[in-house]
């Protein structure tokens, strides 16, 4: 049974709907809570909202969250989990990956992402085009690397983090949980839990 289903329905959805299908995913299905209004999502069906999918969920040999906000994405997983949901990590097949790194349920890695040895990241991970995490890296559950941001070695990150586009950490730099560090920022130095950081370097901006 290789049938994937995919809730949420947005552009964010079809980059992860097309790194599935390359890494073999033959029959893909979105969920959306916009369903019935909208039923198709780039190439592939909308069938259902997600109550649906909850009610639905041992028919899929993996469920994935494509929804970009950190703490709904955490939210969805853990009801899809409740349900009995089987979370499915997807590699693009583009992507680096080393063997000695591992994945967290539900996470998804794009095309040119490079995750290095030692890494661990937690469930419902974004790892986005063409970022890298360098190695000995530790991500909490539910963290966003935008594309292009770079960790350094030994970056730890918190629950429910994002770092922005083209941001930059410094090696051995702790991000606290629910952090917001903003494009193309320059982080050099420990943040706290539930700060935004932008600028180079990087400076609060407000909770």
């Amino acid at each position: 049974m290789n049938r994937l289903a995919i809730l949420g329905a947005s552009g964010h959805g079809k980059v992860v709907a097309d790194a599935a299908a390359l890494c073999g995913w033959e029959h893909i299905e979105f969920f959306d809570d916009a369903w019935p209004e909208r039923t198709v999502c780039g190439a592939w069906s909308i069938v259902g909202d997600s109550a649906q999918l909850v009610a639905a969920v041992d028919t899929y040999a993996g469920v994935v969250v494509a929804i970009g906000n950190n703490a709904i994405r955490a939210a969805k997983q853990q009801l899809l989990v409740q349900a009995g949901a089987v979370m499915a990590t997807i590699v693009h097949p583009a992507a680096v990956v080393s063997k000695h790194a591992h994945l967290g349920d539900g996470s998804v890695v794009f095309a040119t992402a490079v995750i290095n040895p030692f890494c661990e990241i937690g469930d419902g991970a974004i790892l986005n085009t063409g970022c890298s995490v360098d190695h000995d890296c530790s991500l909490g559950a539910f963290v966003h690397v935008s594309p292009g941001a770079r960790l350094a070695g030994q970056v730890q990150v918190g629950d429910e983090s994002w770092v922005g586009i083209g941001a930059s950490v410094r090696q051995l730099t702790c991000i606290g949980a629910r952090v917001t560090v903003g494009a193309g920022a320059v982080v050099v130095s420990a943040v706290a839990d539930d700060l935004t950081v932008v600028g180079v370097p990087a400076r609060e901006l407000g909770r």
